[in-house]
């Protein structure tokens, strides 16, 4: 058994759904797509993805000595419909990979497993002294296009990366090595003519099939856009408070998938659906103490519960009025405007 399938083995051993290798220059596309994303403003506020775009546009330049990318899928598929929350106005709808632990150091610890068990295995069986570095979604890495590149899926119409394997649920690790190790063949797609994510955004933050406009999206407006978000977007938002999954759970090909086999992926049941009255009233240390080793954390209790109060204003339960009143006088700016919002709208009930 050659090292690669010892490595694919052991990938399977560690938890992950599947892994696929591919060469660090195997997206030469990837830096096209960027660049039109960037000139477009699509962004919005994440500056960040406009830095350091040579290397992430290039996963070749940003670390010229690995020779191959080891891409890993982690399965975090949800246990019912994801969706049925959304009917639950008075309810909370939180993505299904943030109700439970912080997937960054969950992928990241089993990387590391991994990558620790490469390099003892070329030293032992090929007596190579290989060196590693591995990513989870926090460096100027595009595991997308990787990921693609590797096999493991294609980018579908929503962007997201997707496989007939295992349907959508699932992050994505990098291993860069400096071994040379075996590519696999990129996937090709296999959308065909379905609209399925296109026609299901609340928001229609899809110009076009395969393009992005985080300015629109749900999940970048709960998550990564600081400050008020634009009126006519409120009420489209819902009751999602963080993060969205409209276009990922309508996928077909999630017929493939199944739930998470990571304990720490399954939905802890106050994140499933909570009361919007209860998340409403969280101070910092509440928030603090609800979401301690969540990703959720890191956005912090004011834009958490500027989103809640977006909620109750499209919840049209005049019985969430008093928990919208009792922030409008918050200190944090963007909190009380929405507060203050949700309170014009239930006062129309």
């Amino acid at each position: 058994m050659s090292l690669k399938e010892r490595l694919v083995a052991e990938a399977g051993a560690t938890g992950f759904a599947a892994s696929r290798v591919c060469r660090p220059g195997d997206v030469p596309q990837a830096a096209g797509r960027l660049a039109a994303f960037l000139d477009a403003g699509r962004h919005g506020q994440m500056g960040w993805m406009a830095e350091r775009t040579a290397w992430r546009g290039n996963p070749a330049a940003l670390w010229p000595e690995a020779r191959s990318v080891i891409m890993l899928a982690e399965n975090y598929g949800p246990e019912g419909d994801p969706l049925a929350v959304l009917e639950q106005r008075d309810r909370a709808a939180i993505s299904v990979y943030a109700q439970n632990r912080d997937y960054h150091d969950v992928v990241k610890k089993k990387l590391k497993r991994l990558g620790r068990w490469l390099l003892a295995a070329a030293e032992k069986e090929l007596g190579l002294a290989a060196e590693i570095k591995v990513f989870v979604d926090t460096a100027p890495v595009m595991e997308k296009p990787l990921g693609q590149a590797a096999g493991l899926g294609w980018q579908g119409k929503h962007t997201n990366l997707v496989s007939r394997e295992i349907g959508s649920w699932f992050f994505l690790g990098a291993i860069f090595t400096t071994l040379e190790l075996a590519p696999d063949g990129a996937e090709r797609d296999h959308c065909g003519s379905c609209r399925a994510c296109l026609d299901i955004c609340p928001t229609g933050a899809f110009p076009a099939p395969y393009q992005l406009d985080a300015r629109r999206c749900i999940s970048y407006l709960t998550i990564e856009h600081g400050g008020p978000v634009d009126e006519e977007l409120r009420p489209l938002l819902g009751n999602r408070i963080y993060g969205c999954d409209d276009c990922l759970a309508v996928c077909p090909w999630n017929k493939f998938a199944h739930r998470a086999g990571e304990a720490k992926y399954h939905a802890r049941p106050e994140l499933l659906a909570p009361e919007l009255s209860e998340l409403a009233g969280l101070d910092d240390a509440g928030f603090r103490v609800l979401f301690s080793g969540s990703p959720i954390k890191r956005i912090g209790r004011d834009r958490f519960v500027r989103n809640v109060c977006y909620a109750i204003g499209n919840s049209g339960d005049a019985a969430l009025r008093p928990a919208a009143q009792a922030l409008c006088d918050d200190p944090d700016p963007a909190l009380r405007d929405a507060a203050r919002w949700a309170v014009e709208r239930l006062d129309g009930v």
